[in-house]
């Protein structure tokens, strides 16, 4: 056991004349709990003052406990005392007398969030899906498309991120889903829609992402069966995510580092090929926006094809951008120092995936053209991998040779880390919708490493829709589904952003605006500007099939049949309530306030056992993750 007493700097004490407080931490290596705790350790934080005293019981894992202890002797050397590093804890109810049923494990840093959300975000849409678009719309089409979709996702990012950090669970639920943003704020029927809507959306991601991964191992040999190889990625995907979040969020991590490595590489490169760098010294410039020209003109030529151009990419370039927002939240529950960490990532995350898209865009359309035989060919084909990136054709017509099997590589992990992201948001999605009734309440079930196991299991046999694409027959069907799961994405950003501004207007109303740890500029404005866009795009998004020449009725059926279904979510769920006398909660129904104070106490608590980095080091990883 080991006792240590910290001096707490508080300037506001010092400033009420009021003597600083002493801080008595204590570790133990006594089990707590029972038999299922044998590996948890107490951790005894008081805090004593001229006004009192106060204790709080944490428990962690051996390997935390030791971080804190190595922690402790190093605050026995400092000036001041102050904790520098966040202390990933978790309340214990055993400590404290309240055995509890198991809960979330709040073991995901800053930088797992981060990555989690890139991971998730950045998927094959980037380095493969940008051909179609390009061959479709140009490269100004591409390009201006993607500045415009990364302008209506950051008010929602910035939205989804106000609420989560506002009131972001405790452990015992996932309360930064958007299902649950919607049913607390707007109505429990819509957030059954909602929430059911984002699980199709997300099984069919993590099925999307784990075929595409398939097909790249294509690029190297045909001789494995393309079965054999879902399986394979199914089941690593399908493992990392029955493990602790902490294994889950470090894995992550790195399949996310190599990808956005490889990404920032690409930019790069292009940007030499730009000047005239590579082996053919081929100044290339902005030459393929003058010949063939900026613009595909797809369906008409003129002002008009151009304007169609940008919004049939707007349409096309979305499903890249897909549940990004959402992701970032998912994790708040299981995130340690939930408000700084959620509003940290949320403030960068959209920076970087600005970052990525807008000029990962860019330097596509400086270095393939849009009629270029190979990516003409490459799309008719449906060749796998890196056989279809227009950064490899791109590379291949420099004269490069040996960075297509390594981009095919970054290709394959960027498959693998999305359909991972995606599987841990669906699992919490279901979680989410056991905890509140709106689905059977044995998928709430959570094991002791904080693992919602039922959920996970569930997901991945909904998740073998995958091996619809082993048959060229069933293919069709398969990427049916996936066309649907763009419009169910269009959707939940709808329904997120109405439950934004019914939490604005709760919080006005009850007075609490400065009381908001995360502010973000133009708010309600931005999310006006946004409601607006997307649900413009979600009723427009096939008008091209409304075209004659154009008309089929498996396209009609694939771009409308989610807004029925959704529908039919909604207002099933009222019939069944009996609720349909009641569509939303008035603003004096929102509720602002359960949990409020104990997320308050415990924000305040890290703050004041923490430092602004000190040293390079330091600063320079805060900056970065």
């Amino acid at each position: 056991m080991l006792n240590l007493s910290l001096p707490f700097h508080n300037n506001n004490r010092h400033s009420a004349g009021v003597s600083p407080a002493q801080t008595v931490v204590t570790f133990t290596d006594a089990a707590v709990g029972g038999a299922d705790k044998k590996d948890a350790n107490v951790v005894q934080v008081t805090e004593s003052s001229s006004s009192g005293s106060r204790t709080q019981h944490y428990e962690a894992e051996k390997d935390d406990a030791i971080r804190m202890e190595k922690i402790s002797k190093n605050l026995s050397a400092s000036s001041n005392g102050t904790v520098r590093e966040e202390l990933d804890l978790e309340k214990s109810p055993s400590a404290d007398g309240d055995a509890g049923p198991p809960r979330l494990k709040q073991g995901l840093q800053s930088r797992h969030v981060q990555l989690i959300a890139l991971g998730g975000a950045i998927g094959t849409g980037l380095l493969v899906g940008t051909s179609s678009t390009l061959h479709t719309c140009g490269p100004a089409g591409l390009f201006i498309s993607y500045i415009i979709i990364s302008a209506v996702i950051y008010p929602i990012m910035c939205a989804l991120g106000e609420m989560v950090c506002f009131l972001p669970g405790d452990g015992s639920d996932s309360a930064g889903s958007s299902a649950n943003l919607v049913t607390r704020y707007v109505d429990a029927s819509l957030g059954f829609a909602t929430g059911w809507n984002y699980y199709y959306c997300y099984v069919i991601l993590v099925a999307a992402e784990c075929t595409a991964a398939s097909g790249v191992v294509e690029y190297w040999t045909t001789s494995v069966p393309k079965g054999v190889w879902i399986t394979i990625f199914l089941l690593v995907v399908v493992l990392l995510n029955f493990s602790p979040v902490k294994v889950y969020g470090e894995s992550e991590f790195w399949f996310a580092s190599i990808k956005i490595l490889c990404i920032v590489g690409l930019i790069i490169l292009s940007f030499i090929l730009f000047w005239g760098g590579g082996p053919k010294h081929d100044r290339l410039g902005f030459r393929y926006w003058q010949h063939p020209g900026s613009f595909a003109h797809h369906l008409t030529g003129g002002s008009l094809g151009n304007f169609t151009d940008i919004y049939t990419g707007i349409i096309k370039g979305a499903f890249a951008f897909i549940l990004g927002p959402e992701l970032v939240c998912m994790t708040s529950a299981e995130c340690a120092d939930q408000r700084r960490n959620i509003a940290k990532a949320s403030r960068r995350f959209v920076w970087r995936l600005i970052f990525f898209y807008v000029l990962g865009t860019l330097a596509i359309s400086v270095i393939v053209p849009y009629n270029d035989p190979s990516l003409v060919n490459a799309l008719a084909q449906g060749k796998p991998g890196a056989g279809s990136s227009p950064y490899v054709i791109g590379i291949q017509n420099a004269g490069i040779k040996v960075l297509p099997h390594i981009i095919n590589g970054c290709i394959l992990t960027s498959a693998w880390s999305a359909a991972n992201a995606f599987m841990f948001a669906s699992t919490r999605s279901l979680l989410t919708m056991a905890q509140t009734g709106q689905a059977p309440k044995c998928l709430g079930k959570i094991n002791r490493f904080g693992v919602p196991y039922v959920a996970v299991g569930v997901s991945f046999l909904c998740s073998c829709l995958a091996y619809l694409n082993v048959s060229s027959s069933t293919a069709d069907v398969f990427n049916w589904f996936s066309n649907i799961s763009t419009i169910s994405g269009f959707l939940g950003w709808i329904c997120g952003c109405i439950a934004y501004l019914r939490f604005r207007k709760a919080i006005f109303y009850n007075n609490m605006y400065e009381r908001l740890p995360f502010k973000t500029w133009g708010q309600p404005y931005t999310v006006w500007f946004s409601l607006t866009i997307v649900s413009i795009i979600t009723i427009t998004n096939g008008y091209a099939i409304f075209i004659p020449k154009y008309w089929k009725v498996a396209d009609f059926i694939a771009a409308y049949i989610t807004l029925p279904i959704f529908l039919v979510l909604w207002l099933g769920h009222k019939l069944y309530t009996r609720t349909w006398n009641h569509w939303w909660h008035s603003v004096s129904e929102i509720d602002v306030t359960t949990g409020l104070v104990e997320i308050e106490e415990k924000s305040r608590d890290l703050e004041e056992m923490r430092l602004p980095p000190s040293t390079f080091r330091e600063k320079f990883m805060d900056a970065l993750l």
